[in-house]
């Protein structure tokens, strides 16, 4: 087992000490149109994460187990821990990343856990630290092809970090729009403001984790428009800064719609499988209805 630091955990201290200043500029600067930061909205988002931290010392122990389970019995290659193979596993933990994220807002069973992190209504460092308590324990199965593959599970954990923490930065209006060369290949604060908006038009749009070139690539990608000012949370918002309820309140609303009322086995399993928004009957709607219908309407943009 290489001896590799749990970065997140060294993070702490930056992650603070970036949100003070985040406040102190937007205070200072009074940038238009930001709300800033709310302070039930921004503790709900602390304790979010306090507790995925605290929830993630078991999930990554399972997490671990698995992975060395098919490291060590089913491994194709034997990947050496050196300089490239870093460079191979930032593309292949990232290419994973974009195709969880995606999933996560096409599937709901994967948004139950997901939708956790795009519940504030607000955009800032603090929503960042928003992070699911219940996903950890099964969307790692995104990233199995890599200890099959031959990559080492304990480097695998640590470039999952190295993305985490880089989508930190992202989660602010105080940053504008960065040079065309890095908004064309990396993931940056207004890809991901695009990523957190309510609006039809950004509807599961922009999933990258460090490198929007995937987005671009499988067409899933939305550039901020000045004119379509992003609203973030939810379609349909859950009015509470409770953090158990933000945590599994979308799990108890699929259950409900999955097993009352009189459908079938396969209508009820169904549920789990489609899309947010998606019902048997017909008279729900999906984020891409949502979007042809805007689009009908504005035409021009």
């Amino acid at each position: 087992m290489p001896e590799l630091p749990n970065i997140i955990l060294y993070a702490i201290p930056f992650f603070i000490l970036s949100m003070l200043l985040e406040l102190y500029v937007i205070t200072r600067d009074k940038l238009k149109g930001i709300k800033g930061y709310e302070i039930k909205d921004a503790s709900a988002s602390i304790l979010m994460g306090l507790g995925n931290v605290f929830l993630g010392f078991l999930s990554k122990a399972l997490v671990l187990l698995g992975l060395f389970w098919i490291y060590n019995n089913y491994r194709l290659l034997d990947i050496p821990i050196t300089w490239w193979s870093f460079v191979l596993l930032f593309f292949a933990d990232d290419f994973s990343y974009y195709w969880f994220h995606r999933i996560s807002h096409e599937c709901r069973l994967f948004w139950a856990s997901h939708v956790v992190h795009h519940s504030s209504e607000h955009y800032n460092l603090s929503t960042a630290l928003r992070q699911t308590w219940s996903g950890g324990f099964y969307t790692f199965i995104f990233w199995l092809w890599l200890p099959l593959l031959g990559f080492h599970p304990g480097l695998i954990l640590f470039q999952m970090s190295i993305s985490l923490l880089y989508q930190f930065w992202i989660h602010t209006e105080a940053i504008d729009k960065l040079p065309k060369w890095f908004e064309a290949i990396f993931n940056t604060p207004s890809h991901h403001r695009v990523h957190h908006g309510s609006n039809p038009l950004y509807l599961d749009r922009n999933h990258a984790g460090i490198l929007i070139i995937w987005d671009r690539i499988f067409e899933t990608f939305q550039e901020e428009i000045k004119s379509e000012k992003v609203t973030y949370g939810l379609v349909t918002n859950i009015k509470t800064f409770n953090p158990v309820k933000i945590a599994f309140l979308e799990w108890c609303y699929m259950f409900r719609d999955a097993f009352t009322g009189k459908k079938s086995l396969k209508k009820r399993l169904l549920y789990f499988i489609k899309p947010p928004g998606w019902k048997h009957d017909g008279t729900g709607k999906i984020s891409d209805d949502l979007r042809d219908e805007w689009r009908a309407k504005h035409p021009k943009i």
